[in-house]
């Protein structure tokens, strides 16, 4: 077969080379037959039995999830239970097969099918994109109906050692995904997805090199193919000549010494060239993420993200953890912080985190009732909340960061419940830090350009890039067919950042960045010519941001950030991007 070049969207970097192993769709080409009358009650336990072997294989990979996996994937599997659940999914495919005789297969697809179109006629792009979690769902039903399940058995018939197992698909679930993570398995491809959807979240997690919505990547690649997958840029090449073959098995050979080398700053303090200390912080899901984060050197946590103690817990009596079993978690992220600050972000659901998929009804969930506004809304929660991170400060340092904030009366109200959480264990002799920091997550663009009101209240600031950039530029950061447009180099982008840092400054209030753009390599020289200092991020991205940091004189970097933000034409901003990063 003949070389040839696939362009997509980068999501995780590096190099892997391996053989590919597909993953085609159960759907494409199921069987269509009618039963008869005496067999259609046996069809609907057949249709049955396969949800019942689902929802057994969804729980066990829950419950069986790794302690290094990211976090993000209990609430994901979560959501594909919950689908499974629906009426829509459980039991009008079983109506179908009583009411039209179809068999199992067919009745699924059908039903499948009518709710994918449905989708299709949502003119919100976020509930549009969901279409693909039932697809998913649907697919690992028919895939026990049609006895197709994948195995991922090393693959590959040649004796030449090409190296890793590169899954190709349509789309991957994060369920699926486990099941790659203690294999052979290098990298991935998909023709869905974009820079923030499920796959490119976990990816980034586990830490492997990824592309994704290629398009037809799965249709033009055929088993077995030597694959390579140039992360960086997200480019995969098909069946390479030995030449292209050889050059990239040296840059994965280099990219590996570096990450070797890398490990040795491990304890060095982060300095620019100049002397500028700069503080680097960890973004984690739960306790069991501060061991990455103590190895990678991180000085403390920049960000706690409490949803997922609230998320996959299906099937329990009480669907919130307790205030007792929220406290033990944050308490044990304290203690194994071992002194350094653990910065706790209350309740961020809503949007791409639904605590419960059956009960978002929202027309536009990024832009309703989620963070703040949710916990506002839920006083006792919010307050249990409050009161077991509180109790955890007393175990060592500890800040508390309320996300989605907008406006003055949401700043009010939630220092009013701490102040009232305070209260409430001082009554119940319960010790806790009566000084302990409260900051607001700058994430809306109205935030960043309302700052005096937030740096008049709020003891320190942190930067949401992920949702500023969402939302400033007024695009859905999940769906595919607008990640093209998500640009964290868009001078409306680059200006709030740039306003908030400086307005923040001058007010003497901490701030730092704890999207996606802090632990991004290409802009630390960026982030600190425009004056940032504190950077939180995955604990894998800290050493490479580490060593930007020590390589970095912000005598050089200042005047170039300066130009970079007066440009507003794209591309000049990009060249200017670079001409830092060789400084």
């Amino acid at each position: 077969m003949a070389c040839f070049t696939l362009h997509g969207i980068p999501v995780s970097s590096g190099i892997a080379i391996g053989r590919a192993h597909l993953l085609a769709p159960a759907a494409l080409d199921v069987k269509h037959y009618l039963i008869p009358d005496e067999q259609v009650e046996a069809e609907v336990q057949r249709l049955q039995n396969a949800f019942a072997v689902v929802h057994r294989e969804l729980q066990t990979i829950w419950n069986e999830l790794p302690k290094d996996s990211p976090a993000e994937l209990g609430a994901f599997i979560d959501v594909h239970v919950l689908i499974l659940s629906d009426p829509m999914i459980a039991e009008v495919p079983l109506d179908i097969i009583r009411s039209r005789h179809y068999n199992a297969e067919w009745a699924l697809v059908t039903q499948i099918e009518e709710l994918s179109a449905q989708f299709d006629e949502i003119e919100d792009a976020y509930l549009r994109a969901r279409k693909g979690d039932i697809q998913q769902v649907g697919e690992r039903v028919l895939k026990i109906l049609t006895g197709s399940a994948d195995t991922l058995a090393r693959v590959g018939n040649s004796e030449e050692p090409i190296g890793s197992l590169i899954v190709v698909a349509h789309d991957i679930s994060p369920a699926d995904m486990l099941q790659f993570k203690d294999r052979a398995f290098g990298g991935f491809i998909t023709d869905l997805g974009g820079p923030n959807s499920h796959t490119a979240i976990v990816a980034r997690s586990l830490d492997i090199p990824a592309a994704v919505g290629m398009d037809n990547a799965s249709t033009l690649i055929e088993q077995d193919d030597v694959v390579i997958i140039d992360g960086d840029v997200g480019v995969v090449i098909v069946d390479p000549p030995p030449k292209v073959l050889e050059q990239y098995r040296e840059r994965q050979a280099r990219l590996v010494r570096d990450r070797k080398k890398l490990g040795k700053l491990r304890k060095m303090p982060a300095v620019t060239r100049d002397g500028v200390e700069v503080a680097l912080l960890a973004n984690i899901e739960l306790p069991e993420d501060c061991g990455p984060a103590m190895d990678a050197g991180a000085i403390g946590v920049g960000l706690f993200r409490s949803e997922f103690l609230f998320m996959g817990r299906t099937g329990q009596v009480n669907r919130l953890p307790t205030e007792d079993e929220q406290f033990e978690s944050y308490r044990a992220a304290v203690l194994a912080m071992k002194g350094r600050p653990v910065t706790i972000r209350t309740l961020d659901i809503g949007a791409d985190k639904p605590l419960d998929h059956a009960e978002q009804t929202a027309l536009n969930p990024a832009l309703g009732l989620r963070a703040i506004r949710y916990c506002l809304t839920e006083p006792q929660m919010f307050l249990a909340q409050l009161r077991a991170i509180l109790r955890a400060s007393a175990f060592g340092p500890v800040k508390l960061l309320i996300p989605m904030l907008a406006h003055a009366f949401e700043i009010d109200q939630s220092l009013a419940m701490i102040e009232q959480a305070k209260a409430q264990l001082r009554e119940a002799d319960i010790k806790f830090d009566p000084l302990i920091q409260v900051g607001a997550m700058i994430e809306i663009p109205a935030a960043a350009l309302t700052l005096p009101m937030f740096v008049k209240r709020l003891d320190f600031l942190s930067i949401g890039t992920n949702d500023l950039i969402q939302y400033t530029l007024a695009i859905d950061r999940a769906d595919h067919e607008v990640a093209h447009l998500y640009d964290p180099l868009h001078p409306a982008v680059l200006y709030l950042l740039s306003h908030t840092i400086a307005a923040a400054d001058k007010a003497g209030v901490p701030v730092a960045v704890c999207g996606e753009m802090a632990g991004d390599t290409k802009l630390t020289r960026l982030l600190l010519g425009m004056g940032l200092r504190e950077f939180s991020m995955h604990p894998a991205q800290l050493l490479p941001v580490k060593q930007e940091v020590l390589n970095s004189d912000l005598s050089l970097i200042a005047p170039v950030a300066r130009k970079i933000l007066r440009a507003t034409e794209p591309q000049a901003i990009v060249e200017a991007v670079e001409q830092l990063r060789a400084l």
